[in-house]
């Protein structure tokens, strides 16, 4: 990993990293990442602030907490966009990533995107949007969260439990398997 060396390569690297995560993140664990202080972090991000003033994506800063979101102004696109989603088709990414939540939620974002091989930020969100999945915290690691099928989930797709989906303790030892063949996670590897 390429870590920045000056001020302009550290706000480049937040910003990928914010676009990456596809949630607030908290600074100090910005810093941990880019083994940067907290004040070059603080700097960055009001250099990025700045620089993405009149874009279509704003930095959001909420306490200890930065992301990424849509600009105000793009307000009506993205809820048509949104709206499109609701009512649309799942398609094959939705109905993969849900498949994968319903057969052995609740998983880590991380677990689905190792599963799939694809960043699921947009998908997750996506399938939370219409109320398929929930997200609760991880009891293990505060930083990140869990996937799983709502309540309503069986009902709508016409069974009265998750575990009478169709080959579900196979396919769920399927995504087991899977999961277990993958390398153990390096220090630096966060949600």
């Amino acid at each position: 990993m390429s870590l920045p060396t000056n001020h302009q390569q550290l706000e480049t690297s937040l910003e990928a990293l914010l676009f990456y995560k596809g949630e607030p993140v908290k600074i100090r664990d910005l810093a941990a990442s880019l083994h940067a202080s907290e004040s070059d972090i603080q700097n960055a991000l009001s250099s990025l602030g700045t620089a993405l003033e009149g874009r279509g994506i704003r930095l959001v800063r909420e306490g200890e907490y930065a992301g990424l979101a849509t600009a105000p102004e793009t307000k009506s696109l993205i809820d048509a966009v949104r709206k499109e989603e609701l009512e649309g088709p799942l398609g094959k990414a939705g109905l993969e990533t849900l498949a994968i939540i319903l057969y052995h939620g609740p998983l880590s974002k991380t677990d689905i995107e190792y599963i799939r091989g694809v960043n699921s930020s947009s998908i997750l969100r996506s399938l939370l949007i219409r109320g398929l999945v929930e997200k609760t915290e991880h009891p293990s690691d505060k930083r990140s969260f869990l996937y799983r099928g709502t309540p309503e989930l069986p009902a709508s797709l016409g069974i009265s439990s998750l575990s009478d989906a169709p080959d579900f303790e196979k396919i769920k030892a399927e995504i087991q398997n899977i999961l277990d063949e993958r390398p153990a996670p390096t220090e630096e590897t966060h949600e």
